[in-house]
C-alpha cells in the first residue's frame, strides 16, 4: 500500500490503515525522538503524543514533500515539547564552555548507530537540541531560533560548542580503541599502524 493510499484509507477512519501507517513509521520516528530526549521513555511519550497529532492532522497534509517528512517535523515538534517540559534547555544554553580546542575524530573510531546516539545524549539539552535541528533534520540558524527562542548567533554558538564537543568524544572514544588493541598484527589488520 502506498502513503497516498494509507493516507486516503487513515482520513476514512480505516483502524487497520492507521495500524499499517504507525507501523511504517514508528521506528524511524523513535529514533527521531530519541536523538532530542535522554530517556526512552520520554522518547516513546513523545513519538506516541507525535502520532496522536498526525492522526487528528491527516486532513491538514496536502501531499507537497514527502508524507515522511511531513510526519518527522510533527515528531520534532513534539519531541522538543517534551524536551522544555523535562530538560530545560535554558540551563545548557551558554551555560557549558570549554577552553579544550577541539580535536579532529578519525575514522577509526569504529562508532556504530547506537555509539554515536550515545554520544549525542550525552551532550548538554541545549547543544544536543541544536545540533539535531541543524545537522540532521535540516534547519536553518534563523529557523532554530524562532523554534527555541533564542537568537541565530546563539544557535550557531551551541552548534560550534556541539561540534567541539563531539569531536573531543570521538578522538576519545577512538583513543580508547587504539590503546584497547595491544599487538602490532591486531594494528595492523585494523589500519592503525
Amino acid at each position: 500500500m502506498t502513503d497516498a493510499d494509507l493516507i486516503t484509507a487513515c482520513r476514512q477512519g480505516s483502524g487497520r490503515a492507521q495500524k499499517l501507517l504507525y507501523e511504517r513509521f514508528a521506528g524511524l520516528m523513535l529514533g527521531v525522538c530519541l536523538r532530542y530526549l535522554r530517556r526512552r521513555e520520554d522518547a516513546e511519550e513523545a513519538m506516541l503524543g507525535g502520532f496522536a497529532k498526525v492522526f487528528r492532522a491527516l486532513d491538514q497534509y496536502r501531499h507537497e514533500g514527502s508524507f515522511e517528512g511531513w510526519i518527522r517535523r510533527i515528531m520534532v515538534n513534539e519531541a522538543l515539547g517534551q524536551l522544555r517540559r523535562k530538560e530545560p534547555l535554558h540551563l545548557s544554553i551558554d551555560d557549558l564552555t570549554y577552553d579544550v580546542p577541539a580535536t579532529a575524530a578519525t575514522a577509526e573510531s569504529q562508532l556504530n548507530a547506537d555509539d554515536m546516539l550515545a554520544l549525542l545524549s550525552e551532550l548538554p539539552a541545549g547543544y544536543r537540541t541544536v545540533f539535531n535541528l541543524y545537522a540532521l533534520e535540516g534547519y536553518t540558524h534563523p529557523e532554530i531560533g524562532e523554534l527555541l527562542g533564542i537568537s541565530e548567533g546563539t544557535s550557531k554558538s551551541q552548534l560550534s560548542k556541539a561540534r567541539a564537543m563531539l569531536q573531543r568524544r570521538l578522538a576519545a572514544a577512538s583513543q580508547q580503541a587504539v590503546s584497547s588493541i595491544s599487538s602490532p598484527k591486531e594494528l595492523y589488520a585494523t589500519g592503525r599502524y
